[in-house]
């Protein structure tokens, strides 16, 4: 994969090395010349560092955001985190950005504009090494001998509804062999069962019970909204 980075410091440089080693591509996008002439020196592999501020669209092209499979700003400002994700999203159309988000006060924020947001560096690189081996999907568990898989999907910012309306759990239209079970909003602890009122909007948790062989189309009729 492609991974566009945004924030070279301890974080960046440290999800750099992991998603290098792992035998990924990545480009950093660092404003400080001297953490860039650092991280330059002391990576290896298939990278790029880019001296200049992330959230201004030229710098992501000098990063070839064109190509990018993942976005991810690991700044210690939760703004321009916020700002990066939307232009690599929303300008150049990057199929997946993560944000890191310093203050837990704004985790409900990035959610609502369809931004996966987390705190843990580790899972955020675990993410990453998902979406590498799963295809865009986090698999929680698998049942009845491996038959049946959930998948949890976050979504996405809605093309097919207003995202402030939301739309019905039960009018998504999903494949026979799958079905949407559980959502969560702004606390991921307070997981609903989906009912016949139930509304996603962007930034939800949905949890998807699907057939394994399943598994890729309804992780797409999620993220397709």
């Amino acid at each position: 994969m492609y991974i566009v980075i945004n924030g070279g410091g301890k974080i960046g440089e440290y999800l750099a090395a992991r998603m290098l080693r792992s035998g990924n591509e990545v480009a950093i996008i660092e404003k400080d010349a001297r953490t860039a002439d650092k991280l330059a020196n002391s990576l290896t592999g298939a990278f790029l560092v880019v001296c200049g501020d992330g959230c201004m669209s030229r710098y992501q092209e000098d990063a070839n955001i064109r190509k990018a499979d993942i976005f991810v700003a690991t700044t210690g400002q939760d703004e321009s985190n916020l700002m990066s994700c939307e232009i690599a999203n929303r300008t150049f159309n990057v199929p997946r950005v993560i944000a890191r988000v310093n203050s837990p006060k704004n985790l409900r924020i990035f959610r609502e504009v369809g931004i996966e947001a987390v705190s843990s560096t580790t899972l955020i690189a675990s993410i990453i090494e998902e979406d590498a081996m799963l295809g865009s999907m986090r698999v929680l568990t698998t049942l009845t001998r491996g038959s049946v898989s959930l998948n949890e999907v976050t979504v996405p910012q809605m093309k097919t509804a207003d995202g402030e309306e939301g739309i019905l759990a039960l009018d998504v239209v999903m494949p026979d062999g799958a079905l949407i079970i559980a959502v969560s909003g702004d606390d991921e602890d307070d997981m609903e069962v989906v009912g016949e009122e139930t509304r996603l909007y962007p930034g939800d948790v949905v949890i998807v019970a699907s057939d394994k062989e399943l598994e890729k189309e309804a992780v797409a009729a999620i993220r397709e909204l």
